[in-house]
Protein backbone atom coordinates (compact mmCIF):
# COMPACT_ATOMS: atom_id res chain seq x y z
CA UNK A 1 0.00 0.00 0.00
CA UNK A 2 1.07 3.56 -0.32
CA UNK A 3 1.65 6.46 1.63
CA UNK A 4 -0.96 8.39 2.33
CA UNK A 5 -1.64 12.07 3.80
CA UNK A 6 -1.96 10.56 7.10
CA UNK A 7 1.36 9.11 7.34
CA UNK A 8 2.74 12.30 6.38
CA UNK A 9 0.70 14.19 9.13
CA UNK A 10 2.20 11.77 11.83
CA UNK A 11 5.60 12.08 10.84
CA UNK A 12 5.43 15.99 10.80
CA UNK A 13 2.90 15.92 13.75
CA UNK A 14 0.72 18.26 11.78
CA UNK A 15 -3.32 17.53 10.89
CA UNK A 16 -4.18 15.79 7.89
CA UNK A 17 -6.19 18.82 6.85
CA UNK A 18 -2.95 20.66 6.93
CA UNK A 19 -1.39 17.80 4.84
CA UNK A 20 -3.81 18.15 2.10
CA UNK A 21 -3.65 22.00 2.18
CA UNK A 22 -0.15 21.89 1.98
CA UNK A 23 -0.04 19.77 -0.48
CA UNK A 24 -2.49 21.76 -3.05
CA UNK A 25 -0.52 24.90 -2.82
CA UNK A 26 -3.57 26.75 0.11
CA UNK A 27 -2.00 30.04 1.55
CA UNK A 28 -3.20 29.41 4.52
CA UNK A 29 -0.27 27.01 5.64
CA UNK A 30 3.24 28.89 7.02
CA UNK A 31 6.16 28.50 4.24
CA UNK A 32 7.94 26.46 6.95
CA UNK A 33 5.09 23.92 7.50
CA UNK A 34 4.66 23.71 4.25
CA UNK A 35 8.70 23.29 3.00
CA UNK A 36 8.71 20.14 5.98
CA UNK A 37 5.73 18.63 4.05
CA UNK A 38 6.85 18.87 0.73
CA UNK A 39 10.54 17.33 1.55
CA UNK A 40 8.46 14.67 3.49
CA UNK A 41 6.06 13.99 0.59
CA UNK A 42 9.03 14.06 -1.69
CA UNK A 43 11.70 11.19 0.55
CA UNK A 44 8.27 9.18 0.53
CA UNK A 45 7.53 8.92 -2.88
CA UNK A 46 3.71 10.28 -2.00
CA UNK A 47 1.33 9.70 -5.14
CA UNK A 48 -1.68 11.72 -4.81
CA UNK A 49 -4.88 9.85 -4.54
CA UNK A 50 -7.10 11.62 -7.87
CA UNK A 51 -10.13 10.04 -7.20
CA UNK A 52 -10.46 11.12 -3.58
CA UNK A 53 -8.76 14.98 -4.28
CA UNK A 54 -11.28 14.88 -7.43
CA UNK A 55 -14.41 14.57 -4.26
CA UNK A 56 -12.79 17.52 -2.59
CA UNK A 57 -11.96 19.65 -4.49
CA UNK A 58 -14.45 19.05 -7.08
CA UNK A 59 -12.77 18.64 -9.90
CA UNK A 60 -12.23 15.58 -12.67
CA UNK A 61 -9.11 16.07 -13.70
CA UNK A 62 -9.99 15.70 -17.79
CA UNK A 63 -10.39 18.04 -20.47
CA UNK A 64 -12.40 17.49 -23.34
CA UNK A 65 -11.17 17.72 -26.76
CA UNK A 66 -14.23 17.84 -29.25
CA UNK A 67 -14.35 17.56 -32.94
CA UNK A 68 -17.91 18.24 -35.30
CA UNK A 69 -16.99 14.80 -36.60
CA UNK A 70 -14.06 12.09 -36.57
CA UNK A 71 -14.72 9.91 -38.69
CA UNK A 72 -16.69 11.90 -41.34
CA UNK A 73 -14.39 14.62 -43.20
CA UNK A 74 -11.47 14.89 -40.50
CA UNK A 75 -8.34 13.92 -42.03
CA UNK A 76 -6.16 11.80 -39.89
CA UNK A 77 -3.23 14.62 -40.27
CA UNK A 78 -5.36 16.89 -39.00
CA UNK A 79 -6.72 15.17 -36.09
CA UNK A 80 -2.77 14.34 -35.01
CA UNK A 81 -2.15 17.97 -35.19
CA UNK A 82 -4.82 18.81 -33.14
CA UNK A 83 -4.27 16.24 -30.43
CA UNK A 84 -0.38 17.03 -30.25
CA UNK A 85 -1.03 20.51 -30.14
CA UNK A 86 -3.66 20.24 -26.87
CA UNK A 87 -1.97 17.27 -25.33
CA UNK A 88 1.61 19.21 -25.08
CA UNK A 89 0.19 21.68 -23.56
CA UNK A 90 -1.78 20.34 -20.52
CA UNK A 91 0.42 18.75 -17.49
CA UNK A 92 0.60 15.33 -16.47
CA UNK A 93 -2.05 15.52 -13.75
CA UNK A 94 -5.00 15.72 -16.54
CA UNK A 95 -6.46 12.76 -18.42
CA UNK A 96 -7.65 13.44 -22.66
CA UNK A 97 -10.63 13.01 -23.71
CA UNK A 98 -11.45 12.96 -27.20
CA UNK A 99 -14.82 12.64 -29.22
CA UNK A 100 -16.58 13.39 -32.39
CA UNK A 101 -19.91 15.38 -31.23
CA UNK A 102 -21.43 13.35 -34.30
CA UNK A 103 -21.10 10.65 -31.57
CA UNK A 104 -23.60 11.85 -29.06
CA UNK A 105 -27.44 11.67 -29.91
CA UNK A 106 -27.92 13.78 -26.64
CA UNK A 107 -25.17 15.43 -24.63
CA UNK A 108 -26.72 14.44 -21.24
CA UNK A 109 -23.26 12.81 -20.58
CA UNK A 110 -21.37 16.50 -21.43
CA UNK A 111 -21.25 17.90 -17.35
CA UNK A 112 -19.33 19.48 -15.45
CA UNK A 113 -18.77 16.60 -13.32
CA UNK A 114 -17.20 14.57 -15.99
CA UNK A 115 -15.13 17.97 -17.42
CA UNK A 116 -13.31 20.65 -16.21
CA UNK A 117 -13.31 22.46 -19.04
CA UNK A 118 -13.52 21.34 -23.36
CA UNK A 119 -11.31 22.30 -26.66
CA UNK A 120 -13.51 22.14 -28.88
CA UNK A 121 -12.34 22.04 -33.09
CA UNK A 122 -15.45 23.72 -34.61
CA UNK A 123 -16.17 22.82 -38.12
CA UNK A 124 -19.97 23.62 -38.71
CA UNK A 125 -22.56 26.03 -37.38
CA UNK A 126 -24.57 22.53 -36.39
CA UNK A 127 -22.27 22.71 -33.33
CA UNK A 128 -23.50 25.53 -31.57
CA UNK A 129 -25.81 23.17 -29.71
CA UNK A 130 -23.53 21.70 -28.22
CA UNK A 131 -21.46 24.97 -27.34
CA UNK A 132 -24.81 26.31 -25.65
CA UNK A 133 -25.19 23.22 -23.60
CA UNK A 134 -21.62 23.53 -22.69
CA UNK A 135 -22.22 27.13 -21.40
CA UNK A 136 -25.45 25.97 -19.73
CA UNK A 137 -23.13 23.21 -17.63
CA UNK A 138 -21.32 25.91 -17.11
CA UNK A 139 -17.79 24.23 -17.88
CA UNK A 140 -15.01 26.78 -19.37
CA UNK A 141 -14.73 25.94 -23.33
CA UNK A 142 -12.38 27.28 -25.93
CA UNK A 143 -13.55 27.31 -29.61
CA UNK A 144 -10.88 26.79 -32.51
CA UNK A 145 -10.99 27.15 -36.18
CA UNK A 146 -14.40 29.01 -36.46
CA UNK A 147 -15.66 32.39 -35.81
CA UNK A 148 -18.47 32.52 -33.26
CA UNK A 149 -20.46 35.37 -32.35
CA UNK A 150 -20.78 35.27 -28.88
CA UNK A 151 -18.12 37.51 -27.26
CA UNK A 152 -18.14 35.62 -23.85
CA UNK A 153 -15.88 32.71 -25.64
CA UNK A 154 -12.51 32.84 -26.96
CA UNK A 155 -12.28 32.02 -30.64
CA UNK A 156 -8.53 30.66 -31.83
CA UNK A 157 -8.74 30.49 -35.87
CA UNK A 158 -6.94 31.15 -38.65
CA UNK A 159 -7.50 33.61 -41.65
CA UNK A 160 -8.43 31.03 -44.07
CA UNK A 161 -9.91 33.21 -46.56
CA UNK A 162 -7.05 35.11 -46.48
CA UNK A 163 -4.51 32.39 -47.23
CA UNK A 164 -6.82 31.19 -49.95
CA UNK A 165 -6.56 34.06 -51.49
CA UNK A 166 -2.44 34.39 -51.89
CA UNK A 167 -2.79 30.60 -52.87
CA UNK A 168 -4.43 31.12 -55.89
CA UNK A 169 -3.01 34.83 -56.81
CA UNK A 170 0.33 33.05 -56.63
CA UNK A 171 -0.90 30.42 -59.01
CA UNK A 172 -2.17 33.74 -61.06
CA UNK A 173 0.96 34.90 -60.70
CA UNK A 174 2.81 32.62 -61.92
CA UNK A 175 0.75 32.79 -65.71
CA UNK A 176 -2.15 30.64 -65.26
CA UNK A 177 -5.74 31.56 -65.52
CA UNK A 178 -7.76 28.14 -65.99
CA UNK A 179 -7.25 27.77 -62.21
CA UNK A 180 -9.75 24.91 -60.86
CA UNK A 181 -9.98 24.35 -56.61
CA UNK A 182 -11.23 20.88 -55.30
CA UNK A 183 -13.60 22.49 -52.48
CA UNK A 184 -13.47 20.59 -48.53
CA UNK A 185 -16.46 19.33 -47.04
CA UNK A 186 -19.38 21.12 -48.50
CA UNK A 187 -21.03 21.83 -44.39
CA UNK A 188 -17.65 23.01 -43.02
CA UNK A 189 -16.44 26.82 -42.52
CA UNK A 190 -13.24 25.91 -43.61
CA UNK A 191 -14.32 24.95 -46.98
CA UNK A 192 -16.30 27.72 -47.40
CA UNK A 193 -13.86 30.56 -46.91
CA UNK A 194 -11.55 28.79 -48.54
CA UNK A 195 -13.45 28.94 -51.39
CA UNK A 196 -14.25 32.54 -51.01
CA UNK A 197 -10.54 33.40 -50.94
CA UNK A 198 -9.99 31.49 -54.50
CA UNK A 199 -13.06 33.17 -56.01
CA UNK A 200 -12.27 36.85 -54.76
CA UNK A 201 -8.47 36.16 -56.34
CA UNK A 202 -9.88 34.81 -59.71
CA UNK A 203 -12.21 38.29 -59.58
CA UNK A 204 -9.61 40.32 -58.22
CA UNK A 205 -7.67 39.22 -61.43
CA UNK A 206 -10.27 39.81 -63.79
CA UNK A 207 -10.17 35.66 -64.38
CA UNK A 208 -14.11 34.12 -65.09
CA UNK A 209 -15.28 31.82 -62.73
CA UNK A 210 -15.85 28.53 -64.23
CA UNK A 211 -18.14 26.41 -62.73
CA UNK A 212 -16.59 23.37 -64.13
CA UNK A 213 -13.57 24.10 -62.32
CA UNK A 214 -15.09 23.98 -59.00
CA UNK A 215 -15.50 20.33 -57.83
CA UNK A 216 -16.41 18.81 -54.78
CA UNK A 217 -13.91 16.77 -51.77
CA UNK A 218 -14.15 15.40 -48.33
CA UNK A 219 -11.08 16.69 -47.30
CA UNK A 220 -9.41 12.88 -47.61
CA UNK A 221 -6.90 12.08 -50.26
CA UNK A 222 -9.49 9.36 -52.04
CA UNK A 223 -12.31 12.48 -53.11
CA UNK A 224 -8.86 14.39 -53.63
CA UNK A 225 -7.72 11.45 -56.47
CA UNK A 226 -11.81 11.27 -57.90
CA UNK A 227 -12.56 15.06 -57.82
CA UNK A 228 -9.24 15.14 -60.09
CA UNK A 229 -10.35 12.77 -62.17
CA UNK A 230 -13.47 14.98 -62.80
CA UNK A 231 -11.36 18.17 -63.90
CA UNK A 232 -9.23 15.45 -66.01
CA UNK A 233 -12.39 14.80 -67.87
CA UNK A 234 -12.74 18.01 -69.34
CA UNK A 235 -12.14 18.98 -72.64
CA UNK A 236 -10.35 21.99 -71.80
CA UNK A 237 -8.76 20.90 -67.99
CA UNK A 238 -6.98 23.53 -65.78
CA UNK A 239 -3.22 24.37 -65.38
CA UNK A 240 -3.45 24.52 -62.29
CA UNK A 241 -5.45 23.62 -59.02
CA UNK A 242 -5.89 24.50 -55.55
CA UNK A 243 -6.91 21.80 -53.38
CA UNK A 244 -8.41 22.69 -49.91
CA UNK A 245 -6.16 20.61 -48.20
CA UNK A 246 -2.88 18.52 -48.27
CA UNK A 247 -4.90 15.43 -48.13
CA UNK A 248 -6.87 16.09 -50.80
CA UNK A 249 -3.64 17.20 -53.05
CA UNK A 250 -1.82 14.40 -52.63
CA UNK A 251 -4.82 12.62 -54.11
CA UNK A 252 -4.83 15.43 -57.05
CA UNK A 253 -1.15 14.48 -57.41
CA UNK A 254 -2.11 10.49 -58.11
CA UNK A 255 -4.55 10.99 -59.82
CA UNK A 256 -2.35 13.01 -62.49
CA UNK A 257 -0.17 10.64 -62.38
CA UNK A 258 -2.09 7.71 -62.98
CA UNK A 259 -3.41 9.64 -65.82
CA UNK A 260 -0.08 9.48 -68.15
CA UNK A 261 0.65 13.26 -66.74
CA UNK A 262 3.19 14.91 -64.48
CA UNK A 263 2.98 17.41 -61.81
CA UNK A 264 4.26 20.50 -61.92
CA UNK A 265 4.63 19.88 -65.53
CA UNK A 266 1.43 19.25 -66.69
CA UNK A 267 -0.84 20.89 -63.96
CA UNK A 268 0.45 22.70 -61.16
CA UNK A 269 -1.21 21.83 -57.62
CA UNK A 270 -1.07 24.05 -54.77
CA UNK A 271 -2.38 22.47 -51.17
CA UNK A 272 -3.60 23.67 -47.89
CA UNK A 273 -2.22 23.16 -44.61
CA UNK A 274 1.07 22.63 -44.81
CA UNK A 275 0.93 18.84 -43.16
CA UNK A 276 4.14 17.14 -41.87
CA UNK A 277 3.99 15.05 -45.19
CA UNK A 278 3.81 17.93 -47.76
CA UNK A 279 7.58 18.26 -47.82
CA UNK A 280 8.26 14.72 -48.51
CA UNK A 281 5.74 14.04 -51.31
CA UNK A 282 7.22 14.15 -55.44
CA UNK A 283 7.30 16.88 -56.07
CA UNK A 284 7.19 18.59 -52.55
CA UNK A 285 3.94 20.55 -52.24
CA UNK A 286 3.61 24.59 -52.29
CA UNK A 287 0.88 24.67 -49.81
CA UNK A 288 -0.32 27.08 -47.29
CA UNK A 289 0.69 26.65 -43.47
CA UNK A 290 -1.91 26.79 -41.09
CA UNK A 291 0.02 26.07 -37.74
CA UNK A 292 -2.98 23.96 -36.14
CA UNK A 293 -0.87 22.68 -33.76
CA UNK A 294 0.11 26.13 -32.80
CA UNK A 295 -3.40 27.17 -32.64
CA UNK A 296 -4.70 24.04 -30.38
CA UNK A 297 -1.68 24.96 -28.43
CA UNK A 298 -2.58 28.34 -27.63
CA UNK A 299 -6.76 27.34 -27.19
CA UNK A 300 -5.61 24.68 -24.80
CA UNK A 301 -3.45 27.31 -22.86
CA UNK A 302 -6.50 29.24 -22.50
CA UNK A 303 -8.49 26.55 -21.43
CA UNK A 304 -6.26 26.38 -18.86
CA UNK A 305 -6.38 29.91 -18.15
CA UNK A 306 -10.30 29.64 -17.73
CA UNK A 307 -9.69 26.75 -15.25
CA UNK A 308 -8.01 28.53 -13.22
CA UNK A 309 -9.63 32.07 -13.01
CA UNK A 310 -13.50 32.31 -13.81
CA UNK A 311 -12.93 35.92 -14.50
CA UNK A 312 -11.10 35.51 -17.78
CA UNK A 313 -12.84 36.65 -20.48
CA UNK A 314 -13.53 35.57 -23.87
CA UNK A 315 -11.44 36.76 -27.26
CA UNK A 316 -11.21 35.84 -30.70
CA UNK A 317 -7.04 35.55 -31.26
CA UNK A 318 -6.30 35.23 -35.24
CA UNK A 319 -3.01 33.02 -36.06
CA UNK A 320 -1.54 34.07 -40.01
CA UNK A 321 -1.74 31.71 -42.48
CA UNK A 322 1.54 31.46 -44.87
CA UNK A 323 2.26 30.18 -48.21
CA UNK A 324 4.72 27.84 -48.69
CA UNK A 325 6.49 27.40 -52.10
CA UNK A 326 8.02 24.38 -52.81
CA UNK A 327 8.23 22.07 -56.39
CA UNK A 328 4.31 21.28 -57.50
CA UNK A 329 4.07 25.09 -59.09
CA UNK A 330 5.75 26.03 -62.46
CA UNK A 331 5.09 28.66 -64.48
CA UNK A 332 2.72 28.56 -67.39
CA UNK A 333 4.75 28.67 -71.03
Amino acid sequence: MGVTIKDIAKLANVSHTTVSRALNGSPLIKPDTKKKILELAEQLHYVPNYSAKSLVLKKSYTIGLFFTSISNGTSSTFLANVIKGVNGEIDENYNLFVRGIDDYKDFAAINGQRFDGIVLMSQSDEDDAFIEHVKQQNIPIVVLNREIDDPSITNILSNDESGAMEATNYLVSQGHERIAIIEGKESFKTALKRKNGYMQALMQNSLAINKRYIVKGSYDMESGYHAMEQLLALNNPPSAVFCSNDDMAIGAINAIFANGLHVPKDISIVGFDNSAFSQYVMPKLTTVQRPIEQISQKGAKKLLELINDSNETGESVFVKTELIIRDSVIPQP
